[in-house]
């Protein structure tokens, strides 16, 4: 299941797999001495890095439940860390919302997002079609197929090449 959510985006089994994991990794939460509310909000962020992740699953290393709780155990790692610092320095832990970006960190991600562009740019019409469609459009790739009338690995080879060159063509810029 973790292999189609990372090869696919196949979005039907993520949500399997969150139904099967979900309540076992809030139940482990919970055991662990967290609140229910604490155990939720954690169980949340640790489903999303999963969708995030899954590309980086690896079945030849350990079992699906062996990698989803070893992701839950270090976000349960990273949140007792953050309430420890909340309790030393004597403020509660910031908010998502309360973290303003900096304005250096404004200046440099509108320069990343310009070499992007140019980059994006510098790619053939094919490929930038199926990067823009993959990873702007969050289109599973078998979608993509489809839709473009191409086989399968055509869609995958297109985007591996343009990451490819995405890649050589962001190294080289200043």
């Amino acid at each position: 299941m973790i292999s189609r959510v990372a090869e696919t985006r196949d979005r039907q089994a993520y949500a399997a797999l969150f139904k099967h994991f979900a309540p076992r990794v809030k139940a482990y939460l919970r055991r662990g001495g967290m609140d229910a509310g604490e155990a939720e909000e954690l169980t949340q962020e640790v489903m999303l890095n999963i969708w995030r992740k899954a590309g980086y699953f690896d079945a030849a290393r350990g079992g699906a439940a062996t990698w989803v709780f070893a992701i839950v155990r270090n976000a349960r790692i990273d949140h007792a860390r953050r309430r420890r610092d909340a309790r030393l320095t004597g403020q509660p832990p910031p908010e998502e919302a309360d973290l303003a970006p900096s304005a250096e960190s404004i200046a440099l991600t509108t320069e990343r997002e310009a070499h992007l562009r140019c980059a994006l740019n510098s790619l053939g019409p094919e490929q930038k079609q199926i990067v823009q469609l993959s990873f702007f459009s969050d289109t599973p790739h078998t979608a993509i197929a489809n839709a473009l009338n191409l086989p399968l690995g055509t869609v995958k080879s297109r985007v591996r090449l343009a990451m490819a060159k995405l890649r050589v063509l962001l190294e080289e810029m200043p």
